[in-house]
């Protein structure tokens, strides 16, 4: 009877343990994206964050860099979100789902690379350039990560309102109004001011993203 019941409670234990050690895991993910994005950015021949995004850091001789980047980050959010779901409330499933659409997104930008572009790596001609099958698998798999986001800050800017905390509400409105539209404002008006306020985006989407699991890793 002992060795049953120390059995019994050894699993939920353990898997308090494994869930706290995703959530840590997840709360890296945005401190290596951004910090590896920086540094190559800031690095990498022929790199200039007011023409290029970060997603062409994936290509030539040290793009395997920024793909391990994609990968790792995509898994490490995967797990975390995979984490939150014996925390989520009933009826509140679609947060961790979406977080995992978020993660598998980054991993799918991860397997299929995206092209060089305007001038990246150094000596491509200036310009868009032809855009490849998995150039085209790589931005439609960033898409499905960025529609994931944007509708995670929705989602949870409601359910925060419902709550009473406007302030993570309103952070979280926010975080979703900016990330749309700066993507969309890239995609309808090209340029530096728009490829610089998509960069903002994704630093402010990822640290919605760390904020989120720093609550639920804080809630236990």
């Amino acid at each position: 009877m002992t060795e049953a019941i120390t059995l019994h409670s050894a699993r939920p234990a353990q898997a308090v343990g494994r869930r706290r050690l995703l959530l840590a895991g997840g709360l890296l993910a945005g401190p290596i994206f951004v910090g590896s994005a920086l540094v190559q950015g800031l690095t990498r021949d022929g790199f200039d964050f007011r023409r290029h995004p970060v997603s062409v850091l994936s290509t030539g001789d040290l793009g395997w860099i920024q793909i391990a980047t994609f990968l790792v980050t995509g898994l490490l959010t995967v797990g975390a979100a995979w984490a939150l779901r014996p925390a989520e409330p009933v009826g509140s499933v679609w947060l961790p789902r979406l977080l995992t659409l978020y993660g598998a997104g980054l991993v799918g930008a991860g397997v299929f690379s995206a092209d060089p572009a305007d001038g990246f790596p150094a000596g491509t001609p200036r310009g868009a350039g032809q855009i490849s099958w998995h150039g085209g698998l790589h931005f439609l798999a960033a898409a499905v990560g960025f529609v994931a986001l944007i509708v995670a800050a929705v989602l949870v800017a409601r359910r925060a309102a419902r709550a009473g905390d406007r302030v993570w509400a309103a952070l979280s409105l926010l975080t979703g109004a900016y990330f749309a539209t700066a993507w969309v404002a890239l995609i309808v008006v090209p340029g530096p001011v728009t490829m610089v306020g998509f960069g903002l985006a994704a630093l402010v989407g990822w640290a919605w993203v760390t904020a989120v699991l720093a609550r639920a890793a804080r809630a236990g």
